[in-house]
């Protein structure tokens, strides 16, 4: 290896060896006689002392295992457990591993987890058994949904007990089938079950039966099963708003965050079809998929046969093949795009789980049939950016770890404009919209912070800044992105962003109790006030040298920002330009969409197919 090269990789090494420096892995927890709580019909569970004090019970399943004839099910209720030793979390549930995603102990890529992972995590402030609040004294109960993009994740990665701990809440972290698994759909799957099974949507109906476990038991950890907020990042976001809008999930919360959320939905024809039918299913709808099967099972030698072979299969004989395949063969027809992401058909309008009108619809024409009751919407300034350091149309990665940007403007200029139209679907439409109907009852913010280190050439504040994601240590005070996510905590920038984190954590645990965030649970923050539709709008979160913690009024419009991009010069040709609006109109799919692309600038792109278009770039 050339003298310079092994300098440069030696002191790559050395920067993020000492970044990433942890302590030692922990000793298993032992079990605290004094967290043994009666959980009624299902047994006692004992748990430990959490990893920011308060007490932690791990792994506490809330459901059955959906495997062999419950895969593709409505969850059920557990079964009684005895007596449990709640002191390990659940598996993950079936993914393909990626840091991101929180599985960091198997290899990026590989299929990972196990269907029997419908676990939840309780996390608690220290009460001896016979000190366990009761009555008014309960605490309030923040029930977080990880994100991942519904098919990557894990409740593990997230650890609830400085929140709890500190702002005196109850935190449960649930585990939801992911994927194919918690999402798939077939006229011959559930033919003779019931409409909630036919739905498809096992996934939702696994957050829904996670709620519907905390009030029967939060109780016992001290919990008010009647003061309930449902929060989530990303796709959990996403599961937010879902729950809002799911009649099953009346009464089982009452406050709801979304961070970095959003309103895709997929018809139940896009669910099912195939993808030459008049109405076409998606490229991995479950027709498509039984396809794939039959074809790599020899049970036909074409496209045209399998069809045929399909035909003529019971709707038993489809729901035993289907429940008979192994994980592996599962997941072996979907391609890992380096992510673990992997796109599918999710999140059905199915019109019993979730109504038959796009969330973003009941949002603009009928908010009085989503749940009423107090939300919290935001976004982080530079959501895309996490996106765009792993694209290699705009990034050179050096030994596969250390990024050069190829066109430093135009990466920045794509970030920039993606993360504003995320902003405008995750928080300025949704609360422009419902504060109309719920004047004083929503809540928005965006996260500014970009105090990342410079690392080597790599400016990790520029590359990342307030990057998708990267809020959620702050909500937690629990610092653990992955390997790569930590790079971005050194010491020199520990001050503020503990200072920041501690006035989120207070905002947070605030809103959840009252439903207003207010100036936090201490009162020493910057007045935190509901969206206002004439005034202050949002709160800004970032430390002071970023401007401090603040309320704004600037909004955006997907209309000007197609303008901006049209006008954009620095496009270099009109193919450029036109991905630019294909993906600020993909964003906004719900308010813009198709039809904004189409017209905008009296059809300039109209010799550029948005579909063709979004496909060479995001490569599906």
């Amino acid at each position: 290896m050339p003298t310079v090269r092994r300098f440069v990789l030696l002191a790559l090494i050395a920067a993020t060896s000492s970044a990433c420096t942890t302590a030692p892995p922990a000793a298993p927890p032992l079990a605290d006689a004094s967290t043994t709580r009666s959980l009624a019909e299902l047994g006692t569970v004992t748990g430990s002392e959490g990893l920011y004090g308060g007490h932690a019970w791990l792994g506490i399943p809330f459901a059955r295992p959906p495997v062999g004839e419950l895969r593709w099910r409505a969850p059920l209720a557990p079964e009684s457990f005895g007596e449990l030793a709640a002191l390990a979390h659940i598996s993950a549930c079936p993914q393909f591993a990626n840091a991101f995603g929180g599985l960091n102990d198997v290899p990026s890529g590989s299929l990972a987890g196990s269907e029997d992972c419908l676990g939840l995590d309780v996390y608690a402030p220290a009460f001896n058994a016979g000190e366990v609040p009761t009555g008014e004294g309960r605490l309030p109960v923040m029930f977080w949904i990880h994100g991942g993009g519904n098919s990557i994740g894990t409740n593990s990665f997230y650890d609830g007990s400085r929140l709890a701990s500190e702002q005196n809440v109850i935190v449960v972290a649930v585990n939801y089938r992911l994927g194919v698994l918690g999402w798939l759909r077939h006229p011959k799957l559930n033919a003779a079950r019931s409409d909630v099974e036919r739905s498809g949507n096992f996934g939702t109906l696994d957050l829904i039966r996670g709620l519907e476990w905390v009030r029967a038991h939060i109780g016992a950890f001290g919990g008010d099963s009647d003061n309930v907020t449902i929060f989530g990042e990303s796709a959990g976001g996403h599961n937010v708003f879902t729950l809002l809008a799911s009649p099953l999930a009346d009464g089982l919360f009452h406050r709801a965050i979304s961070q970095s959320g959003g309103t895709w939905e997929s018809t139940p024809a896009a669910a099912e079809n195939f993808i030459d039918d008049e109405e076409p299913g998606e490229a991995r709808s479950s027709g498509e998929l039984l396809l794939l099967f039959l074809q790599n099972d020899d049970r036909a030698a074409d496209r045209a046969e399998a069809k045929r072979v399909l035909a003529a299969m019971s709707a038993n004989e489809v729901a035993d093949y289907l429940r008979s395949k192994p994980i592996a063969e599962v997941f072996s027809v979907f391609a890992d795009n380096g992510t673990g992401m992997v796109r599918s058909p999710r999140v059905f309008s199915d019109g019993t789980v979730l109504p038959e009108q796009n969330i973003a619809e009941l949002f603009k024409t009928a908010p009085e049939r989503l749940h009423r009751v107090p939300l919290m919407v935001g976004t982080n300034r530079d959501e895309d950016k996490l996106f765009q350091l792993f694209n290699p149309s705009y990034v050179t990665r050096y030994f596969e770890i250390l990024p050069f940007v190829k066109d430093a403007h135009a990466y920045q200029r794509d970030a920039g404009r993606q993360s504003r139209a995320w902003k405008l679907t995750g928080a300025d439409y949704p609360a422009r919209l419902l504060s109309q109907a719920r004047p004083g009852e929503v809540f928005a913010y965006r996260w500014d912070w970009d105090e990342q280190p410079t690392i080597l050439w790599a400016d990790l504040g520029e590359l990342l800044g307030a990057a998708h994601g990267f809020e959620i240590p702050f909500v937690f005070g629990h610092f653990d992105l992955g390997p790569l996510g930590n790079l971005s905590w050194s010491e020199e920038n520990a001050p503020g962003r503990l200072a920041l984190s501690a006035a989120m954590r207070s905002y947070w645990a605030n809103f959840a109790r009252s439903g207003d965030p207010g100036r936090g649970g201490d009162g020493n923050q910057p007045h935190w006030t509901a969206w206002d539709g004439a005034g202050d709008r949002y709160l800004v979160l970032d430390t002071e040298a970023g401007g401090g913690i603040r309320m704004s009024r600037e909004t955006e419009s997907v209309e000007q920002m197609a303008d901006e991009i049209l006008a954009d010069e620095s496009y270099a040709d009109e193919r450029a330009r036109c991905l630019g609006l294909a993906r600020v109109a993909d964003e906004t799919h719900a308010y813009f969409g198709r039809n904004g692309y189409a017209a905008a600038g009296r059809g300039y792109c109209g010799g550029h197919d948005m579909d063709e278009l979004l496909k060479s770039y995001y490569g599906q």
